[in-house]
């Protein structure tokens, strides 16, 4: 592991003692299908991995899952800050948004958005309606609350089909990508039916792909990787369920940097106005014009070092920026927060520093 922790971090704010590390209560049973519950069946695990870099780092953590019985655990453990990594509660993403309303009830310092953060970030309809409102480019879309809402006729096939509240490229597959009305209404009734909750419609933008993180220290530093898949499925190549999970080639989808000034102001303000915190990632396509499409957002992405081939880890390394690091500027932001202490002025080319 590349560099480590003193006694305090810099500009005078002493690291915790206690540590909590909030993750998601996974059952098989609360998931409508296998292939949701795989995306968070690590979740215990990858707090544990969590849990190991914070006690090299002479911090006592403690591993909570994100259940009923945390009022009572945090009151007893009485952590000094949490890092809150819970995706889903009882298996249902949208009910995430109520684990930060229990820390604030109880007035513990933690990691990344709020409420109104966790809550938008499970809506991708609100969350496209804020981008409109703000400039930010996204495909045209239509959000389904049943299978025969009419189709919009502004629409433009191929059009792509997505669980409104549910992430993790659960369902984004081959058969995601709609060239007919006929195949749209098949994969419509397949998808209500089965998670019960709307489907977001949107126009596929054949292109490349980027992925956005934004992590914040001293200022808002935005870190932007090309998406480069390795294995064409299909007519269209996206980086699909199968591909990210339960393909075993690790070299199946890799990163190679990617800088543009535009883009990094389009994330910073996308990170924003949808009320996110500490980090963020976004997934961007680009068409052969090369106009920018914003495709989907997440507050608090998935944190882990590299070896549990977490994108923020393995994209922040390309820029130098260890997992050790990224962890520290988490706890710092944290600790900066809670003790009512302002943040440095946001610059663009501010020192990343800490």
């Amino acid at each position: 592991m590349n560099g480590n922790f003193s006694s305090s971090l810099k500009n005078g704010f002493d690291l915790p003692k206690k540590v909590g590390i909030l993750y998601s209560d996974v059952k098989r049973d609360y998931f409508p299908t296998e292939d949701a519950f795989l995306t968070e069946q690590d979740a215990a695990k990858n707090a544990q991995i969590i849990s190991d870099y914070l006690t090299r780092f002479g911090i006592e953590s403690f591993l909570i899952p994100g259940n009923s019985d945390l009022p009572d655990k945090l009151t007893s453990i009485k952590p000094d800050m949490v890092l809150n990594l819970v995706d889903s509660v009882k298996g249902n993403e949208f009910l995430s948004s109520s684990i930060p309303g229990v820390l604030e009830l109880l007035n513990v310092p933690y990691t990344g958005a709020g409420i109104l953060g966790l809550s938008l970030t499970e809506n991708k309809f609100l969350t496209k309606k804020i981008f409109q409102q703000n400039g930010i480019p996204t495909p045209h879309y239509q959000l389904f609350n049943n299978i025969t809402d009419p189709v919009d006729s502004t629409l433009r096939y191929p059009l792509i089909s997505k669980l409104n509240e549910t992430h993790g490229a659960v369902e984004i597959t081959k058969d995601s990508v709609s060239e007919s009305e006929k195949h749209l209404r098949e994969r419509l009734k397949y998808l209500i039916s089965v998670y019960k909750q709307p489907v977001l419609v949107e126009e596929f933008i054949v292109g490349k792909e980027v992925s956005a993180f934004l992590l914040e220290g001293l200022n808002k530093k935005v870190y932007l990787a090309e998406r480069i898949i390795h294995k064409q499925e299909g007519k269209y190549k996206f980086a699909s369920f199968e591909l990210q999970w339960l393909d075993k080639d690790v070299d199946v989808i890799t990163y190679q940097k990617y800088e543009d000034r535009l883009l990094a102001e389009y994330v910073r303000k996308a990170f924003n106005v949808t009320d996110m915190a500490d980090y963020g990632k976004f997934d961007i396509r680009i068409d052969d014009s090369g106009r920018y499409f914003f495709i989907d957002s997440n507050a608090n992405p998935a944190l882990g070092p590299k070896e549990t081939e977490s994108p923020i880890a393995t994209i922040l390394e390309m820029y130098g920026v260890n997992f050790t690091e990224i962890l520290k500027r988490l706890i710092l932001n944290t600790i900066r927060d809670s003790t009512g202490k302002e943040r440095l002025p946001v610059t663009d080319e501010a020192s990343e520093e800490i």
